[in-house]
C-alpha cells in the first residue's frame, strides 16, 4: 500500500510546503509523476484556472513531471487516457471544491478504480477539502446538509476541512446523526499516514479528533493512530 494526505484547504502556498514536500519524498522524490484530480472545480467552470495553480505550485516545489487532468464529469472518469495517467502517477492529488459532485463523478469509476491501483502499488493519494472529504467512509455534503458515502480510504470518518474557519461548526451536527469519528483539519494544514495506521501533523495548525466523546487536539509535528 501507498499513502494518504488529507489536507484542510487553502492549499498551494505557505506552510502547506512542508506535508507537500514530504508527500513528494514518498513519491520518489522530483521527477516522481504528479497528477491532479480538478474535478471537485468543474460546476462553477473553475477547474482549468485550479489545475494551472496546482501545476505552479508542484512545480515550485520542485516537480518535474506534473499535471493537471481533464477529469471533469462522469464521462471523462472512464476515458482511457485519464485512466493510464493516473494508474502511473506516483502522487495524485484532488483539489477541493464541491464535494457531493466529486464523489458521485468518482464513485464507481474507471478513475478511482486506477487510483487505488496506484494507490496498491505504493503511490501517495492527496486531498485537499472536498479532496479530503470524499476519501473518508463518510462525508458531509453541505449543499444537501446530508451524509454521503465516500470513497472508503479512511475507514469510519468524516473529515471537516477548513476547521479552524467554519469546519468546526459542523461539528455539533454531525455528532448527532452519525457515529463516525470526526477528523478535523485546519487550514494549511495536513495530516500524512506512514503507510500504516500512524498519522503525523504537517503545516500551520492542528488536527482535531472527536471520537468516543471526547476531543483531541493534536499540533504540528504530532503522530497520532486513528
Amino acid at each position: 500500500m501507498g499513502y494518504l494526505l488529507l489536507e484542510g484547504g487553502a492549499e498551494f502556498g505557505g506552510s502547506m510546503r512542508e506535508p507537500d514536500l514530504k508527500a513528494m519524498e514518498l513519491a520518489g522524490g522530483f521527477e516522481a509523476p504528479i497528477r491532479i484530480i480538478p474535478t471537485a472545480a468543474a460546476p462553477d467552470n473553475n477547474h482549468r484556472r485550479a489545475g494551472d495553480n496546482g501545476i505552479r505550485w508542484f512545480q515550485s516545489l520542485g516537480a518535474r513531471d506534473v499535471r493537471s487532468l481533464p477529469l471533469v464529469d462522469q464521462v471523462s472518469a472512464h476515458d482511457d487516457g485519464i485512466v493510464t495517467s493516473l494508474r502511473d502517477a506516483k502522487l495524485i492529488y484532488m483539489l477541493g471544491g464541491f464535494t457531493g459532485y466529486l464523489g458521485e463523478t468518482l464513485k464507481g469509476s474507471a478513475a478511482w478504480e486506477a487510483v487505488l491501483q496506484a494507490y496498491r502499488l505504493g503511490a501517495v493519494v492527496a486531498g485537499s477539502s472536498a479532496g479530503a472529504m470524499v476519501m473518508c467512509e463518510s462525508y458531509y455534503d453541505p449543499g444537501q446538509g446530508q451524509v454521503s458515502a465516500g470513497l472508503n480510504l479512511v475507514e469510519n470518518s468524516i473529515v471537516l476541512p477548513h476547521h479552524n474557519t467554519f469546519g468546526q461548526h459542523w461539528a455539533s451536527r454531525l455528532l448527532e446523526i452519525s457515529p463516525a469519528m470526526l477528523i478535523g483539519i485546519d487550514e494549511q494544514t495536513g495530516m500524512l499516514t506512514d503507510g500504516g495506521q500512524t498519522w503525523t501533523v504537517h503545516g500551520a495548525g492542528n488536527v482535531t479528533l472527536y471520537r468516543n466523546r471526547q476531543v483531541e487536539i493534536h499540533p504540528s509535528g504530532k503522530s497520532f493512530s486513528v
